[in-house]
């Protein structure tokens, strides 16, 4: 069975649009799902769409990184499960499947977490022990699931060297049509979720999963542009206040269509120009003006966030978004 292959090699490189929706309709319509893990795993996949190297390449840490970060606060912040109460399969695939939850509340009571802590807000050495604990426990079999139940055709990966890497044609639909595929994850997650757990959990059920790798803060990415930035807003130039309520940090590209915090997306803003630019794309001006302050803060403030960064990857970020339906144009 798939889940359990150590080495997927892509078995079409070339792919059209019609037979990449083709793939992913039959996912949605038809895989067998006794967990949410496959969903987890697409997610984590299209947060880190613009971490990968030049090659389309990610690596195991990258991925389950944002994995353990979903799973964290779907099971253990808003207490959902995340098994098939209807499962009746038996053996190492039962255990695998119950492993990832099983790690994540053994976890929490080894570490006395209460539960409305949220992943961003756990120490990052303990960050880094539940990737590490969760990477081992299953999400490296939910790898190859996912890999079978695509035909082999949205990446290849090797569990001996821990990298995936996306088939190109799928890295570009998934660019294009990041939003909608966003959409149809979350609905499916949000509709077995539903169905298997209690109805006094399932309150706003598709709201939690839609904003569930959203921080709580921004304040550590704060404190290094107050650091290293010209104290003013970014899009009007007004000088900011030193009060953290009234200085924002703004997603260049809006949150809700990278659904990621990267250093080289965010700014330091005035309230009034955070609150009118919402969920819109500012002018592309200002992407020029993103362009020329990256380059300052890759040299000033040294942050993982700028390994995978390139003027390449922001122009297409900001074009994807517009095409997925964000406003342009947008000035103060």
């Amino acid at each position: 069975m798939s889940f359990n292959l150590k080495v997927g090699e892509i078995k079409k490189a070339y792919l059209t649009e019609q037979e990449i929706w083709k793939i992913i309709n039959q996912f949605f319509a038809n895989g067998h799902f006794t967990t949410t893990y496959k969903y987890g795993l697409m997610k984590a996949l299209i947060e880190n769409l613009y971490n990968v190297d030049n090659r389309l390449v990610l690596t195991f840490d990258q991925v389950c990184f944002s994995f353990a970060k979903i799973y964290w606060n779907l099971v253990i912040h808003h207490d959902l499960n995340q098994l098939n109460t209807h499962n009746r399969q038996a053996g190492i695939q039962k255990e695998l499947q119950a492993g990832i939850q099983k790690e994540l509340k053994e976890f929490q009571l080894m570490h006395g977490v209460p539960n409305k802590v949220v992943f961003d807000r756990l120490p990052s050495n303990l960050q880094l022990q539940l990737v590490e604990r969760t990477k081992k426990v299953g999400a490296r079999y939910v790898v190859g699931a996912l890999y079978g139940d695509m035909e082999g055709s949205i990446y290849e990966f090797d569990k001996r060297t821990e990298y995936i890497k996306f088939n190109s044609s799928i890295y570009i639909f998934l660019q294009k049509y990041r939003q909608i595929v966003t959409h149809l994850i979350n609905y499916h997650l949000a509709k077995f979720l539903e169905k298997h757990n209690d109805k006094n959990k399932l309150e706003d059920v598709l709201l939690k999963v839609e904003n569930i790798s959203k921080r709580e803060s921004l304040h550590a990415f704060y404190n290094i542009l107050w650091k290293y930035e010209t104290k003013e807003c970014f899009y009007c130039g007004k000088v900011l206040s030193d009060k953290r309520i009234a200085t924002h940090v703004d997603h260049f590209i809006p949150w809700s269509y990278i659904q990621s915090d990267n250093m080289w997306n965010l700014v330091l803003s005035c309230q009034s120009c955070n609150t009118k630019k919402s969920n819109k794309l500012a002018k592309s001006v200002y992407l020029e003006k993103m362009f020329v302050r990256n380059d300052n803060l890759k040299l000033t403030a040294v942050h993982n966030d700028f390994n995978y960064y390139s003027e390449r990857k922001l122009e297409a970020l900001y074009e994807f978004a517009g095409m997925n339906g964000y406003v342009e144009n947008w000035s103060p």
